[in-house]
């Protein structure tokens, strides 16, 4: 798959200063900061948007800059020397992406990619900590942050050794279900549906399956009724089967 990696964009009109202000206090490191404080981080932020399947960044690249979604999906991912990818999450708004770089000075450890086109908040290194120095709030919400990464790193981790590949997908479809509730604000019991804009392989990559199997798998789920394909759309039609046999790595038919 080719992929662009023209420059951004700069945002026509924009969200403006008390707009990106607004979005910063949706996300999870900057909703501790008073609106005063909000806008002074949001005076220091640029607007950018990407077309769909441009890079971000990508691996290797310097972490100058940390990155909140105003709009879109974005890919994040890792590519072996030998060319395979693995999709580690996908972020949507009001996600913030790109902050480990930016704490520990490090190259970016995988790429960012737009799903969707995507508009973009950047705020550059300096700036950011700039704006840390001696603000308790910022600091600890980095830091729950950064406490969340690894948490998703170690559950992932268990997953790949404690879950079967059906339950790896079950778990899969659950957390798109739990991110997409949480952003939008809707309840995760009834009917809904996830635009996913990832093909099939990209699913398997953050499995660990194929892309047979896992296609396999999905249509099995939709035999027993719990979820509904509709192309890249995936319809949830019944949640708690799917928490329930995320937490199973033994048993293979409880749908």
């Amino acid at each position: 798959m080719s992929r662009e990696r023209a420059g951004p964009r700069s945002r026509p009109g924009g969200l403006g200063v008390e707009g990106r202000a607004e979005l910063l206090g949706r996300t999870t490191i900057f909703s501790g900061l008073s609106f005063d404080q909000r806008v002074l981080v949001a005076r220091s932020c640029v607007e950018r948007s990407y077309k769909k399947g441009h890079l971000v960044f990508c691996e290797g690249d310097p972490g100058d800059a940390l990155f909140v979604i105003a709009g879109g999906l974005v890919k994040i991912f890792v590519t072996s020397e030998q060319g395979n990818e693995m999709v580690l999450v996908t972020l949507r708004e009001p996600d913030v992406f790109g902050e480990l770089a930016l704490v520990d000075g490090g190259a970016r450890s995988a790429s960012a990619e737009a799903l969707t086109s995507v508009d973009l908040l950047v705020l550059g290194r300096s700036t950011f900590y700039g704006i840390l120095d001696g603000n308790m709030p910022l600091v600890e919400s980095l830091m729950r942050a950064i406490g969340r990464q690894l948490r998703r790193i170690s559950d992932q981790t268990a997953d790949f050794m404690f879950l079967d590949l059906y339950g790896r997908v079950a778990k899969l479809l659950v957390r798109f279900v739990d991110q997409q509730t949480a952003a939008t604000g809707r309840s995760a019991e009834g009917d809904l549906t996830l635009d996913l804009h990832l093909t099939q392989k990209e699913l398997a990559s953050m499995v660990g399956g194929s892309r047979q199997s896992v296609s396999q798998i999905l249509h099995a789920i939709e035999r027993r009724g719990s979820i509904e394909i509709e192309g890249r759309r995936i319809a949830i039609r019944d949640i708690q089967a799917l928490r329930r046999r995320a937490r199973m790595s033994t048993e293979t038919s409880t749908f």
